[in-house]
Protein backbone atom coordinates (compact mmCIF):
# COMPACT_ATOMS: atom_id res chain seq x y z
CA UNK A 1 0.00 0.00 0.00
CA UNK A 2 1.31 3.35 -0.65
CA UNK A 3 0.34 5.96 1.70
CA UNK A 4 2.70 8.45 0.17
CA UNK A 5 -0.24 11.00 -1.33
CA UNK A 6 -3.18 11.87 1.17
CA UNK A 7 -5.90 12.48 -1.06
CA UNK A 8 -8.48 13.62 1.93
CA UNK A 9 -7.83 14.30 5.78
CA UNK A 10 -10.31 15.18 8.49
CA UNK A 11 -9.14 16.37 11.60
CA UNK A 12 -11.67 17.03 14.42
CA UNK A 13 -14.67 17.27 12.07
CA UNK A 14 -18.07 17.05 13.02
CA UNK A 15 -20.88 16.45 10.64
CA UNK A 16 -24.67 16.82 10.74
CA UNK A 17 -27.18 19.61 9.89
CA UNK A 18 -27.81 22.98 9.95
CA UNK A 19 -31.10 24.25 9.34
CA UNK A 20 -30.99 28.36 10.41
CA UNK A 21 -29.79 28.41 14.05
CA UNK A 22 -30.62 25.02 14.60
CA UNK A 23 -27.82 22.25 14.62
CA UNK A 24 -28.08 18.70 14.13
CA UNK A 25 -24.57 16.90 15.12
CA UNK A 26 -24.26 13.21 13.69
CA UNK A 27 -20.83 12.83 14.74
CA UNK A 28 -18.19 14.92 15.98
CA UNK A 29 -14.33 14.52 16.61
CA UNK A 30 -13.32 12.52 13.51
CA UNK A 31 -10.03 11.92 12.09
CA UNK A 32 -9.55 9.86 8.66
CA UNK A 33 -7.34 9.78 6.02
CA UNK A 34 -7.48 8.18 2.52
CA UNK A 35 -4.56 7.14 0.09
CA UNK A 36 -4.45 7.21 -3.38
CA UNK A 37 -3.93 3.45 -4.95
CA UNK A 38 -6.08 2.30 -2.27
CA UNK A 39 -9.71 0.68 -1.98
CA UNK A 40 -11.54 1.82 1.66
CA UNK A 41 -14.82 0.16 2.42
CA UNK A 42 -17.10 2.72 5.09
CA UNK A 43 -18.89 -0.18 7.35
CA UNK A 44 -21.82 0.74 9.54
CA UNK A 45 -25.32 -0.09 10.90
CA UNK A 46 -28.21 1.44 9.10
CA UNK A 47 -28.96 5.10 10.60
CA UNK A 48 -25.55 4.90 11.97
CA UNK A 49 -24.22 8.55 9.12
CA UNK A 50 -22.92 6.99 6.44
CA UNK A 51 -24.26 8.82 3.85
CA UNK A 52 -24.01 11.84 5.77
CA UNK A 53 -20.64 11.32 5.83
CA UNK A 54 -20.07 10.89 2.32
CA UNK A 55 -22.56 13.54 1.04
CA UNK A 56 -20.17 15.52 3.67
CA UNK A 57 -16.72 14.49 1.67
CA UNK A 58 -18.29 14.91 -2.00
CA UNK A 59 -19.23 18.10 -0.66
CA UNK A 60 -22.85 17.92 -1.10
CA UNK A 61 -23.21 18.99 2.45
CA UNK A 62 -20.83 21.27 4.85
CA UNK A 63 -19.24 19.88 7.59
CA UNK A 64 -20.27 21.43 10.94
CA UNK A 65 -16.85 22.13 12.26
CA UNK A 66 -13.36 21.17 12.28
CA UNK A 67 -10.41 20.39 9.01
CA UNK A 68 -11.52 18.57 6.09
CA UNK A 69 -9.16 18.42 3.33
CA UNK A 70 -8.86 17.30 -0.75
CA UNK A 71 -5.51 17.07 -1.74
CA UNK A 72 -4.29 19.30 1.03
CA UNK A 73 -6.62 21.98 0.06
CA UNK A 74 -9.79 23.29 2.49
CA UNK A 75 -13.03 21.12 0.87
CA UNK A 76 -14.94 24.69 0.88
CA UNK A 77 -12.42 26.44 -1.15
CA UNK A 78 -13.54 24.21 -4.16
CA UNK A 79 -15.71 25.44 -6.77
CA UNK A 80 -18.17 23.37 -8.30
CA UNK A 81 -16.23 23.36 -11.64
CA UNK A 82 -13.13 22.17 -9.61
CA UNK A 83 -14.77 19.46 -7.84
CA UNK A 84 -16.12 17.82 -10.68
CA UNK A 85 -12.90 17.32 -11.41
CA UNK A 86 -11.81 16.06 -8.65
CA UNK A 87 -14.58 14.02 -7.06
CA UNK A 88 -16.27 11.49 -8.98
CA UNK A 89 -19.33 10.54 -7.24
CA UNK A 90 -21.93 6.73 -8.00
CA UNK A 91 -24.98 6.56 -6.50
CA UNK A 92 -27.08 3.61 -5.33
CA UNK A 93 -30.24 5.22 -7.61
CA UNK A 94 -30.71 3.68 -10.77
CA UNK A 95 -29.94 5.94 -13.65
CA UNK A 96 -33.20 7.43 -15.86
CA UNK A 97 -30.67 7.16 -18.66
CA UNK A 98 -32.34 4.92 -20.56
CA UNK A 99 -31.99 6.18 -23.74
CA UNK A 100 -28.37 7.12 -23.89
CA UNK A 101 -25.95 4.17 -24.85
CA UNK A 102 -23.40 3.51 -22.83
CA UNK A 103 -20.71 5.14 -24.92
CA UNK A 104 -22.60 8.11 -24.93
CA UNK A 105 -23.24 8.39 -20.93
CA UNK A 106 -19.31 7.36 -20.47
CA UNK A 107 -18.74 10.53 -22.50
CA UNK A 108 -20.81 12.60 -20.25
CA UNK A 109 -17.95 12.16 -17.59
CA UNK A 110 -16.09 14.18 -19.62
CA UNK A 111 -18.70 17.36 -19.66
CA UNK A 112 -16.12 19.34 -16.88
CA UNK A 113 -13.33 19.39 -19.78
CA UNK A 114 -15.47 19.77 -23.24
CA UNK A 115 -17.49 22.44 -21.32
CA UNK A 116 -21.82 22.80 -22.11
CA UNK A 117 -21.66 21.35 -25.88
CA UNK A 118 -19.30 18.32 -24.86
CA UNK A 119 -17.73 17.77 -27.83
CA UNK A 120 -15.16 15.20 -27.39
CA UNK A 121 -11.53 15.71 -29.17
CA UNK A 122 -9.25 12.60 -29.54
CA UNK A 123 -7.67 12.54 -26.31
CA UNK A 124 -11.26 12.33 -24.96
CA UNK A 125 -12.64 9.65 -26.94
CA UNK A 126 -9.25 7.73 -26.00
CA UNK A 127 -10.06 8.60 -22.52
CA UNK A 128 -13.35 7.04 -23.04
CA UNK A 129 -12.51 3.58 -24.41
CA UNK A 130 -9.98 3.01 -21.99
CA UNK A 131 -12.82 3.39 -19.28
CA UNK A 132 -14.91 0.96 -21.03
CA UNK A 133 -12.17 -1.61 -21.35
CA UNK A 134 -10.69 -0.94 -18.13
CA UNK A 135 -14.33 -1.80 -16.30
CA UNK A 136 -14.66 -4.74 -19.06
CA UNK A 137 -18.11 -3.26 -20.77
CA UNK A 138 -16.39 -1.80 -23.72
CA UNK A 139 -18.32 -5.18 -25.51
CA UNK A 140 -21.67 -3.03 -24.61
CA UNK A 141 -20.55 0.11 -25.68
CA UNK A 142 -23.42 0.64 -28.65
CA UNK A 143 -26.18 -1.19 -26.21
CA UNK A 144 -28.86 1.82 -24.43
CA UNK A 145 -28.74 1.77 -20.44
CA UNK A 146 -32.05 0.30 -20.42
CA UNK A 147 -30.97 -2.84 -22.15
CA UNK A 148 -28.00 -3.34 -19.57
CA UNK A 149 -28.19 -5.79 -16.11
CA UNK A 150 -28.14 -3.92 -12.92
CA UNK A 151 -24.44 -4.48 -12.32
CA UNK A 152 -23.53 -3.37 -15.63
CA UNK A 153 -25.09 -0.43 -15.14
CA UNK A 154 -22.81 -0.26 -12.31
CA UNK A 155 -19.88 -0.99 -14.11
CA UNK A 156 -20.97 2.40 -16.78
CA UNK A 157 -21.32 4.62 -13.82
CA UNK A 158 -18.10 3.92 -11.95
CA UNK A 159 -16.15 4.20 -16.17
CA UNK A 160 -18.21 7.83 -16.22
CA UNK A 161 -16.28 8.63 -12.96
CA UNK A 162 -13.14 7.34 -14.52
CA UNK A 163 -13.37 9.30 -17.55
CA UNK A 164 -13.71 12.30 -15.10
CA UNK A 165 -9.79 11.68 -14.07
CA UNK A 166 -10.87 12.41 -10.13
CA UNK A 167 -8.49 11.37 -7.51
CA UNK A 168 -11.07 10.31 -5.46
CA UNK A 169 -13.69 8.47 -6.20
CA UNK A 170 -17.23 8.06 -3.65
CA UNK A 171 -19.60 5.07 -4.13
CA UNK A 172 -22.97 4.88 -2.18
CA UNK A 173 -23.82 1.54 -2.06
CA UNK A 174 -22.95 0.30 -5.37
CA UNK A 175 -23.60 -3.55 -4.66
CA UNK A 176 -27.07 -2.80 -3.64
CA UNK A 177 -29.33 -4.92 -5.46
CA UNK A 178 -27.16 -6.68 -6.94
CA UNK A 179 -26.89 -10.62 -7.01
CA UNK A 180 -23.62 -12.47 -5.44
CA UNK A 181 -21.66 -12.56 -9.08
CA UNK A 182 -22.38 -9.06 -9.42
CA UNK A 183 -21.47 -8.08 -6.03
CA UNK A 184 -17.95 -9.83 -6.12
CA UNK A 185 -17.35 -8.49 -9.49
CA UNK A 186 -18.20 -4.94 -8.72
CA UNK A 187 -16.06 -5.02 -5.47
CA UNK A 188 -13.27 -6.81 -7.33
CA UNK A 189 -13.35 -4.23 -9.89
CA UNK A 190 -13.16 -1.68 -7.11
CA UNK A 191 -9.98 -2.88 -6.14
CA UNK A 192 -8.43 -2.97 -9.17
CA UNK A 193 -9.03 0.46 -10.59
CA UNK A 194 -7.94 1.70 -7.41
CA UNK A 195 -4.31 0.41 -7.53
CA UNK A 196 -3.99 0.75 -11.45
CA UNK A 197 -5.67 4.05 -11.91
CA UNK A 198 -4.21 5.50 -8.85
CA UNK A 199 -7.24 6.34 -7.29
CA UNK A 200 -8.54 7.18 -3.30
CA UNK A 201 -11.28 4.72 -3.56
CA UNK A 202 -14.32 5.03 -0.76
CA UNK A 203 -17.36 3.08 -1.06
CA UNK A 204 -20.28 2.04 2.01
CA UNK A 205 -21.47 -1.52 1.62
CA UNK A 206 -23.46 -3.68 4.13
CA UNK A 207 -21.37 -6.66 1.99
CA UNK A 208 -19.19 -7.37 4.77
CA UNK A 209 -17.88 -10.81 3.59
CA UNK A 210 -16.47 -9.01 -0.06
CA UNK A 211 -14.97 -5.84 2.27
CA UNK A 212 -13.14 -7.83 4.84
CA UNK A 213 -11.74 -9.66 1.41
CA UNK A 214 -11.10 -6.42 -1.08
CA UNK A 215 -10.66 -3.51 1.12
CA UNK A 216 -7.12 -2.31 2.09
CA UNK A 217 -8.74 -0.08 4.92
CA UNK A 218 -11.89 -0.25 7.07
CA UNK A 219 -13.69 2.49 7.75
CA UNK A 220 -15.87 1.17 10.93
CA UNK A 221 -18.79 3.78 11.75
CA UNK A 222 -21.25 3.55 14.62
CA UNK A 223 -23.57 6.12 16.61
CA UNK A 224 -22.12 5.11 19.94
CA UNK A 225 -18.08 4.32 19.10
CA UNK A 226 -18.04 6.98 16.47
CA UNK A 227 -15.40 6.21 13.28
CA UNK A 228 -12.55 3.55 13.37
CA UNK A 229 -9.78 3.66 10.46
CA UNK A 230 -7.38 1.15 10.30
CA UNK A 231 -6.09 -1.65 7.60
CA UNK A 232 -8.55 -4.37 7.33
CA UNK A 233 -6.58 -7.32 9.17
CA UNK A 234 -5.48 -4.46 12.32
CA UNK A 235 -8.80 -4.02 12.87
CA UNK A 236 -10.28 -7.87 13.09
CA UNK A 237 -7.60 -9.59 14.80
CA UNK A 238 -8.01 -6.26 17.71
CA UNK A 239 -12.10 -7.37 18.12
CA UNK A 240 -12.94 -3.60 16.60
CA UNK A 241 -15.56 -5.62 14.08
CA UNK A 242 -17.74 -6.15 16.85
CA UNK A 243 -17.66 -2.17 17.72
CA UNK A 244 -20.19 -2.17 14.51
CA UNK A 245 -23.79 -3.45 16.56
CA UNK A 246 -22.81 -2.79 19.94
CA UNK A 247 -26.35 -2.18 20.67
CA UNK A 248 -26.93 -5.56 19.27
CA UNK A 249 -25.81 -7.87 22.13
CA UNK A 250 -26.70 -11.38 20.37
CA UNK A 251 -24.76 -10.42 17.04
CA UNK A 252 -21.31 -11.47 17.34
CA UNK A 253 -18.20 -10.92 14.70
CA UNK A 254 -17.13 -14.11 14.15
CA UNK A 255 -13.01 -13.88 14.13
CA UNK A 256 -12.27 -17.62 12.20
CA UNK A 257 -14.91 -16.87 9.45
CA UNK A 258 -15.15 -13.09 8.82
CA UNK A 259 -19.07 -12.49 9.49
CA UNK A 260 -21.53 -11.75 11.96
CA UNK A 261 -23.70 -14.49 13.38
CA UNK A 262 -26.07 -14.54 15.87
CA UNK A 263 -24.77 -15.51 19.38
CA UNK A 264 -24.87 -19.33 20.04
CA UNK A 265 -27.90 -19.64 22.88
CA UNK A 266 -26.80 -23.65 23.15
CA UNK A 267 -30.00 -25.24 25.43
CA UNK A 268 -27.64 -28.46 24.92
CA UNK A 269 -24.13 -29.58 24.92
CA UNK A 270 -22.33 -32.05 22.27
CA UNK A 271 -18.66 -32.68 22.31
CA UNK A 272 -18.23 -32.17 18.49
CA UNK A 273 -14.79 -34.02 16.48
CA UNK A 274 -14.30 -33.90 13.02
CA UNK A 275 -11.66 -35.10 10.45
CA UNK A 276 -10.76 -31.63 9.51
CA UNK A 277 -11.66 -27.59 9.76
CA UNK A 278 -14.20 -27.44 7.15
CA UNK A 279 -16.29 -30.58 8.38
CA UNK A 280 -16.50 -29.29 11.67
CA UNK A 281 -17.50 -25.79 10.82
CA UNK A 282 -20.56 -27.17 8.95
CA UNK A 283 -21.42 -29.86 11.48
CA UNK A 284 -21.12 -26.70 14.14
CA UNK A 285 -23.25 -24.83 11.80
CA UNK A 286 -26.13 -27.30 11.63
CA UNK A 287 -25.71 -28.08 15.71
CA UNK A 288 -25.72 -24.47 16.77
CA UNK A 289 -28.62 -23.90 14.86
CA UNK A 290 -30.39 -26.42 16.57
CA UNK A 291 -29.75 -24.98 19.93
CA UNK A 292 -26.42 -27.28 20.56
CA UNK A 293 -23.53 -25.53 22.36
CA UNK A 294 -20.20 -27.29 20.75
CA UNK A 295 -17.35 -28.74 23.06
CA UNK A 296 -14.08 -30.17 22.26
CA UNK A 297 -14.07 -32.52 25.23
CA UNK A 298 -15.81 -32.78 28.36
CA UNK A 299 -14.53 -34.29 31.64
CA UNK A 300 -14.94 -38.12 33.00
CA UNK A 301 -17.46 -37.61 35.08
CA UNK A 302 -19.63 -36.07 32.36
CA UNK A 303 -22.45 -37.92 30.72
CA UNK A 304 -22.75 -35.70 27.25
CA UNK A 305 -23.27 -37.02 23.55
CA UNK A 306 -20.32 -36.80 21.19
CA UNK A 307 -20.70 -36.53 17.34
CA UNK A 308 -17.37 -37.68 14.77
CA UNK A 309 -17.83 -35.96 11.70
CA UNK A 310 -15.10 -38.68 9.57
CA UNK A 311 -17.15 -37.45 6.06
CA UNK A 312 -19.91 -35.79 4.81
CA UNK A 313 -21.82 -39.05 4.40
CA UNK A 314 -20.36 -40.65 7.90
CA UNK A 315 -21.61 -39.43 11.34
CA UNK A 316 -20.93 -41.14 13.83
CA UNK A 317 -23.36 -40.11 17.16
CA UNK A 318 -22.65 -41.18 20.25
CA UNK A 319 -25.67 -40.63 23.07
CA UNK A 320 -25.30 -40.25 26.66
CA UNK A 321 -25.58 -43.87 27.18
CA UNK A 322 -22.63 -45.08 24.80
CA UNK A 323 -24.58 -46.17 22.12
CA UNK A 324 -23.44 -45.00 18.40
CA UNK A 325 -25.36 -44.47 15.37
CA UNK A 326 -23.74 -43.99 12.15
CA UNK A 327 -25.53 -41.21 10.15
CA UNK A 328 -25.59 -40.39 6.08
CA UNK A 329 -26.74 -37.13 6.07
CA UNK A 330 -27.02 -34.35 8.41
CA UNK A 331 -30.96 -34.67 7.40
CA UNK A 332 -31.06 -37.98 9.02
CA UNK A 333 -28.99 -36.98 12.24
CA UNK A 334 -30.88 -33.91 12.81
CA UNK A 335 -34.12 -35.27 12.85
CA UNK A 336 -33.14 -38.30 15.17
CA UNK A 337 -31.35 -37.05 18.16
Amino acid sequence: MNQSEIVVEGRNLTIGYQVGKKRTEVHSGLNFQLFRGELTCLLGANGAGKSTLLRTLAAAQPSLSGDLKLLGRDLSAYSERELSKTIGVVLTDRTQAGGLTVYELVALGRQPYTGFFGRLNKADKQLVEHALQAVEIAHKARCYMAELSDGERQKVMIAKALVQECPLILLDEPTAFLDVVSRIEIMNLLHRLAIEEKRAILLSTHDIEQALVLSDRLWLLSSTGGLECGVTEDLILNNRMDTLFANHARIKFDLMHGGFSPEVSGEKSIVLKAKDEVLRHWAQNALNRHHYFCLDTCSSAQKLPLLDVQAPDMLLYTDENGRTTCFSTFEALLHDI
